[in-house]
């Protein structure tokens, strides 16, 4: 008996000097999420535009053109800093916005929060998403290195959700560090990770390629992912 009870609270007081082990242990639900409180976002592919003005709507939900599977529709969903909430939900006219926290403001490479994602309906649509922003010495729009593909699996299995914290909300790029004062080309350029909302860069979007995807679920938790270096 005395092993026993030696044994637990060993495991005890390593889950108090591990964080990570106590996050672990509370982490993975079946669904591929952690448990607990978070934020839902649905990104639901519609095969008609939608006409009425969805600004300020403040649901869980933005509409994407649908797209095929042989012929992808886009759109830009627009990030803007401050606490989760659905600012346009008519992405179907090429344009949404949608407000969340700033994941990494130190850029440390470990979150203050995790999205995870998923996707439903008829098996074979597609999702594709990357992070994008434009740097402000050139102008030029700049998209990640790692983006996020999912497909909706055949079968009638439970359909999984994946951490893409790396993908929206980091940018992995070549970032221009200095412009030439005469001619206003770049003439330095560093390969960075950039979290979300870093004054490296500005206009945040998520670029959005929807390959007959009807449901794209979205959960944000407060539980840190750690990424990688540059």
């Amino acid at each position: 008996m005395k092993k026993i009870i030696a044994i637990v609270l060993a495991v005890a007081l390593l889950a108090v000097l591990v964080p990570g082990m106590a996050l672990a242990g509370k982490a993975e639900t079946g669904n591929g999420c952690p448990s607990g409180p978070h934020y839902n976002l649905n990104i639901i592919g519609v095969p008609k535009d939608k006409a009425a003005d969805m600004t300020g709507n403040k649901g869980h939900r933005i509409f994407v053109p649908l797209g095929t599977k042989d012929v992808a529709r886009s759109t830009k969903i627009y990030l803007l800093e401050g606490d989760f909430a659905v600012l346009d939900a008519n992405g179907t006219d090429g344009r949404a916005e949608f407000q969340l926290p700033n994941p990494d403001p130190e850029n440390s490479g470990t979150t203050e929060y995790s999205v995870f994602i998923r996707v439903l309906g008829k098996p074979g649509g597609k999702i594709k998403m990357v992070t994008c922003a434009t740097d402000p010495l050139t102008g030029e729009e700049v998209c990640s290195d790692y983006s996020v593909v999912k497909v909706r699996e055949t079968g009638k299995g439970k359909q999984k959700f994946e951490n893409v914290s790396k993908e929206l909300l980091y940018i992995y790029a070549l970032v221009c560090t200095e412009v030439d004062a005469t001619t206003g080309e770049c003439i330095a350029w560093e390969y960075m990770r950039v979290p979300l909302f870093s004054d490296l860069l500005e206009d945040y979007l998520w670029s959005v390629d929807n390959n007959g995807c009807k449901l794209a679920q979205l959960r944000f938790y407060e539980v840190p992912t750690t990424v990688p270096e540059p």
